[in-house]
């Protein structure tokens, strides 16, 4: 009760923010970042394109990279708007193909730019039962998945980048407290949804990918502790967003109802905001592998802190990363 009255009142924790901050407010104090070059995915609506437009204005170079490349270009022009003088480069990269991350990451190499910001904030919800090309359920693939390829084959250019410039390169995985939501076998239970459409649930689905995000944080940030590397990962939960919802119910207790609601509910810069500051905040130098609500480290759930639970979706992850694309799903025999 206590932290439900400080959640709706804003009460800042010991980071001086909390729920009613926005990603502006907690990057008021952070440095410059005209040296830095930023990848953010799914820019192009909602808390993507609002920590794209806040991180342009601290005056970092972004790279989005999008499906839907006419939305990318109008989210540019909003920016560019608001801000002309900044540098923002549109990349084709459809997530749920791992084919689209190495082509996206090739095309990246070959633009020469330094890498210091690696924001993996894109997000699918597929209430249908639906396989990607390289016979993955959707909504794994699209937000753990697709995820993990491109960190790896990004992660040679951030130590790089982190060296030369000595400037420490942050990655930080949008997932959700919706992870707390599964319990049991990550792996085993993928596998179910993927080859049974009867198996399939939207909302279990989304929170086995959001426990994935999780996992992977702590995974990379003990590997990359191993490597002596100038990089740090960590992982938010950014709350739930106000929507639009209440507008096609009306009578007085629908809209009671919903206006009880939307006091749990934030706007999109508050949203933004615990993204903004993991990616920016200098007092989180060399803090890696940690979960984040509401701008302050929290606890994740018991599962997405099992480092045994991490090892082996990493090895999981490895080789289904390393597979030609496939719809018969024999990829999974012999995996869990």
């Amino acid at each position: 009760m206590i932290e439900m009255i400080k959640y709706l009142i804003g009460c800042a924790g010991a980071s001086g923010y909390g729920s009613k901050s926005t990603a502006e407010q907690v990057t008021d104090n952070c440095h410059r970042l005209c040296s830095y070059t930023a990848i953010i995915t799914g820019a192009t609506s909602g808390i993507g394109a609002e920590t794209a437009r806040v991180l342009a204005k601290r005056g970092a170079r972004l790279i989005m990279p999008a499906r839907n490349l006419k939305a990318a270009e109008e989210n540019k022009a909003r920016i560019l708007s608001e801000f002309p003088d900044s540098e923002i480069i549109i990349m084709t990269l459809d997530l749920s193909s791992l084919h689209s991350v190495r082509s996206f990451v090739s095309d990246f190499e070959a633009l020469n730019l330094p890498l210091n910001l690696l924001i993996n904030n894109a997000g699918k919800f597929s209430q249908n039962h639906c396989i990607s090309e390289d016979g993955m359920e959707m909504t794994f693939a699209t937000n753990y998945l697709g995820h993990f390829l491109l960190t790896e084959l990004l992660m040679k250019n951030m130590i790089e980048t982190a060296n030369i410039t000595g400037v420490q390169g942050r990655i930080v995985n949008v997932s959700s407290g919706i992870h707390t939501w599964f319990s049991g076998d990550l792996i085993r239970s993928l596998g179910r949804i993927t080859r049974d459409k009867s198996q399939y649930d939207a909302t279990r689905a989304y929170a086995i990918s959001k426990l994935a995000n999780v996992l992977h944080t702590k995974e990379l940030a003990r590997r990359l502790k191993q490597m002596e590397a100038n990089v740090t990962v960590n992982c938010v939960h950014p709350g739930i967003v106000r929507t639009e919802l209440t507008r096609d119910h009306k009578g007085f207790v629908t809209d009671l109802v919903f206006f009880l609601a939307s006091k749990l509910l934030k706007t999109i810069p508050q949203a933004a905001a615990t993204t903004c500051y993991v990616a920016t905040d200098p007092r989180l130098r060399n803090v890696s592998g940690k979960y984040f609500v509401d701008c302050n480290e929290a606890s994740a759930s018991k599962l997405a802190c099992d480092p045994e639970e991490g090892a082996r979706l990493w090895s999981f992850s490895m080789i289904m990363v390393s597979k030609e694309p496939r719809s018969d799903f024999s990829t999974f025999h012999g995996l869990y």
